[in-house]
């Protein structure tokens, strides 16, 4: 274990261009159930999980209704705003730690928490949205939630909110069961896939696509099609040589498939601090040969 959290400092300390995706396992730390495990949010809120999978519907279908269902004490939506009052763990700050030191140059996870930016990560892509975050149907702007007083406009009878550029629907920015993944998110989430020399899988067995195909872009970018998610052919050349990193509780399919190149199994919230400390004393001994 301890030479290859080593390893994986100085493959750190080595790549120009490292990223990380996370998942559901680096934020179980901080509190957060998942979703389907023997405490989690499905499994206790069985009632939850149909709004979950009826919301998006609703939501174009009638979305003033659909607001005023979520702004409901007993909607599943109320679970999300729990969510976001937690705070993040000392995975979350190593990661932020990594990017402060030049090394970490974007985030990509499956979280709404926010919990990577509260430890102070800024280049987070939110492949799933925010709970913290509403987006236009529209126009596909985002707003910070708390501009909108939600309550206030249910009391008022002017649901659902509207979209101050364009007066489109605003709706929650988690992303819905039958919703796309907003295209700005996913087109920037494979430029940095195709970007990275270092990719540090964190929490996420990434088998829920279209985030699962990250790890495979990267691995595989001479044979990648530029045409998954319609995007047309890459700008500037691509680095090949890339070292993914698995860090997780258990192997995943990266790990079985051979996609990663090497697994380090354990708790983010353990591994990831000691990856960290490892890098800074690599940095440390190249200040003092400079």
């Amino acid at each position: 274990m301890e030479d290859l959290i080593k390893r994986a400092a100085r493959d750190l300390a080595a790549a120009s261009h490292a990223i990380a995706l996370t998942g559901a396992g680096i934020s179980t730390e901080s509190g957060i159930p998942d979703f389907r495990g023997p405490d989690g949010l499905w499994t206790k809120h069985p009632e939850a999980e149909r709004q979950a999978y009826e919301a998006y519907d609703q939501l174009v279908r009638d979305p003033k209704r659909h607001w005023e269902r979520s702004l409901e004490p007993d909607s599943f939506y109320r679970i999300f705003e729990e969510i976001g009052r937690l705070d993040p763990n000392r995975g979350h700050a190593a990661l932020a730690e990594l990017e402060q030191m030049g090394i970490l140059k974007a985030v990509l996870t499956q979280n709404v928490d926010g919990l990577h930016q509260k430890a102070g990560s800024r280049n987070v892509l939110e492949y799933h949205g925010g709970v913290a975050k509403l987006r236009c149907m529209s126009c596909g702007a985002r707003f910070p939630k708390s501009e909108f007083d939600l309550d206030r406009l249910k009391a008022e009878d002017r649901l659902p909110p509207r979209c101050p550029k364009c007066h489109g629907v605003l709706k929650g920015d988690g992303v819905y069961f039958g919703e796309s993944i907003p295209s700005d998110v996913a087109e920037a989430s494979v430029e940095e896939a195709l970007a990275c020399d270092l990719m540090l899988i964190c929490g996420t067995s990434a088998v829920v696509y279209p985030f699962a195909e990250l790890p495979r872009i990267a691995r595989n970018k001479r044979a990648y099609s530029r045409r998954w998610g319609g995007l047309g052919p890459p700008a500037d050349p691509v680095p090949t040589n890339v070292t993914i990193n698995d860090v997780n509780a258990a192997p995943t399919p990266q790990t079985q498939e051979r996609t990663s190149s090497y697994f380090i199994q354990g708790q983010t919230g353990d591994i990831l601090p000691r990856i960290a400390a490892e890098v800074r004393k690599l940095r440390g001994r190249q200040g003092e040969t400079a």
